[in-house]
């Protein structure tokens, strides 16, 4: 597990928590109920499914087949960048990342191409992929469910946004990487794998029933049978696991309901004139940034039923600083390098205002 001791934005995290804690002491507790815990227990059973997909040398053989068929960096990048996109709109954007950072980690060992540049590019990815269809991502769930649409609508009515963002992001991140030849490498650098074939089908033929149980909100009975077979199976899959990464999800959890229920949060909100469709497009992306994008839908829907102008928002405030989506933290987590945020918001912040700008001149 990554050292909490170093990790900037669990350190914010917490000093935030103590300072909300310390102005009101009466809330703390009521803390647990901020949790999702249902979330908490998703994220758990996927880290530890995705933890011995990797471990089990999968992630390391499929990268070395990935390689023999892409000529250079740029075509692997490509390809790894689509692939995430289009994981995202059935998978969801978390899944999708479980599924393919393991996966460009194994790539990235073996060629020596920037993994951190490559995942930041894969959380962009499945940002803007996941906001096409309504099961994409938590906030196109809960919009479609107010909205009553169709499918078919939901996904027409995004289409145009995501079309065009994920144009400008194949553009940089063909721009970004080199037309260079891959090179593998000699065996000594880069010694094959030896799969752990029981490892592997016992992860693989989890994951169908976990995704089934979570989303028929068994999600905590579903973990803890998957927490069980590990620790029967392989509980070195167990120890090796990020622990610390939920811990910086329920804190985020417990600190962005915190501030939402802030009299002051809550004024400001009344006094914007959320009626206006520019003011709430511009609401939703600027309330993504401060309480992530999951939050904000869930808030203004409170003072709009504009489903479409707020699905836009939403989904284009995924980008930008990393707290917009829940994706990034778990892509920047998952990177393994802590300076990974400093190469995310030099790429996340100018196509944040990328995509304001495209959804305001599709919207208006």
């Amino acid at each position: 597990m990554r050292s909490l001791s170093a990790d900037t934005f669990f350190l914010t995290l917490l000093a935030v928590w103590v300072l909300l804690s310390i102005a009101d002491p009466t809330r703390i507790v009521s803390y647990p109920a901020l949790v999702d815990w249902s979330t908490i227990a998703a994220l758990t059973g996927l880290l530890v499914l995705t933890k011995g997909l990797e471990a089990s040398g999968a992630m390391h053989w499929l990268g070395r087949r990935l390689i023999s068929l892409m000529a250079t960096e740029r075509a692997a990048a490509l390809w790894l960048v689509m692939a995430a996109a289009l994981l995202s709109t059935v998978l969801t954007n978390d899944v999708a990342l479980f599924v393919v950072v393991p996966l460009t980690l194994g790539v990235c060992r073996i060629t020596g191409m920037p993994a951190t540049r490559l995942i930041v590019f894969e959380a962009l990815a499945v940002n803007a992929g996941s906001a096409l269809t309504p099961i994409g991502n938590p906030q196109n769930i809960f919009l479609w469910q107010l909205s009553h649409v169709s499918f078919a609508d939901f996904v027409l009515h995004m289409l145009p946004l995501v079309a065009l963002l994920m144009a400008v992001l194949l553009a940089v991140t063909a721009f970004a990487f080199d037309s260079r030849s891959i090179q593998i490498g000699d065996d000594k650098q880069h010694p094959a794998v030896r799969l752990d074939v029981p490892l592997l089908w016992v992860s693989l033929a989890l994951y169908l029933p976990f995704l089934v149980a979570t989303d028929m909100h068994h999600a905590g009975w579903a973990v803890l049978a998957v927490l069980l077979i590990f620790l029967a199976l392989r509980a070195r899959v167990l120890a090796v696991l990020d622990w610390g990464l939920l811990l910086v999800f329920i804190l985020m959890f417990i600190d962005l309901r915190l501030l939402a229920g802030l009299g002051i949060v809550q004024d400001t909100l009344n006094g914007l004139g959320l009626a206006q469709p520019l003011k709430l497009y511009l609401a939703s992306i600027a309330a993504s940034q401060m309480v992530s994008n999951v939050p904000a839908a869930i808030a203004l829907v409170e003072y709009s039923s504009d489903w479409h102008v707020i699905a836009y928002g939403v989904n284009v405030g995924g980008f930008g600083f990393m707290v917009g989506s829940l994706a990034n933290l778990i892509a920047l987590r998952m990177s393994g390098d802590r300076k990974a945020w400093l190469v995310f918001h030099a790429y996340s912040i100018p196509f944040l205002a990328i995509g304001a700008a495209v959804g305001y001149s599709l919207l208006f």
